[in-house]
């Protein structure tokens, strides 16, 4: 009996925390940011943010996403993203992305050249239909993802997280980049 005590306290232990998370009353993913891999819903379209990481044009497949170096005391980041109409109509996708770091600076992505085949393009999407497009380059490619370009000066990387924000129609979103 005395040996059954310490398992019995240690299983009330686990599953104390598991009880309380359920009371909550706030649905999960509006309030809170997402992490990279999860799909959360913005105006009947799913975002996944596959991979977030530091772009260098001197190497390969890098050289394929941006081809200029950032200046000195910056980095360069690529947002891997894919965007799904889960809807049975048409949807626009989100054109307004953000990233904030824990001190409150903000930071808009850097514009790419038209004929940049990863670069993500807000655009409005059949029902079942993603970006990138089935088939395309970036879809194809070893993010299977658009890209949105980032500029970080090197002492903001520290600041973390750093949240991707995604806003359309007056709601936001949010996703905690991994880098």
């Amino acid at each position: 009996m005395l040996r059954r005590l310490p398992i019995a306290a240690c299983v009330l232990a686990l599953a104390a925390p598991l009880g309380l998370a359920a009371c909550g009353d706030e649905e999960p993913g509006i309030d809170e940011p997402a992490r990279e891999g999860l799909a959360i819903e913005l105006g009947g379209v799913d975002y996944t943010v596959f991979i977030t990481r530091e772009l260098n044009p001197d190497i390969t497949p890098d050289d394929a996403y941006v081809t200029t170096e950032a200046p000195a005391g910056q980095a360069l980041y690529g947002v891997f993203l894919k965007a799904c109409n889960v809807s049975d109509d048409e949807r626009s996708t989100a054109a307004d992305f953000t990233v904030h770091d824990n001190q409150e600076n903000t930071f808009e992505p850097e514009p790419l050249p038209e004929d940049n085949q990863f670069a993500y393009t807000a655009r409005t999407l059949d029902p079942k239909e993603c970006i990138p497009e089935a088939g395309s380059v970036a879809q194809l490619g070893p993010t299977a993802a658009s890209m949105l370009l980032f500029q970080f000066p090197l002492e903001n990387t520290e600041n973390r997280p750093l949240e991707l924000e995604i806003e359309q129609d007056g709601q936001k979103r949010t996703f905690e980049l991994d880098i």
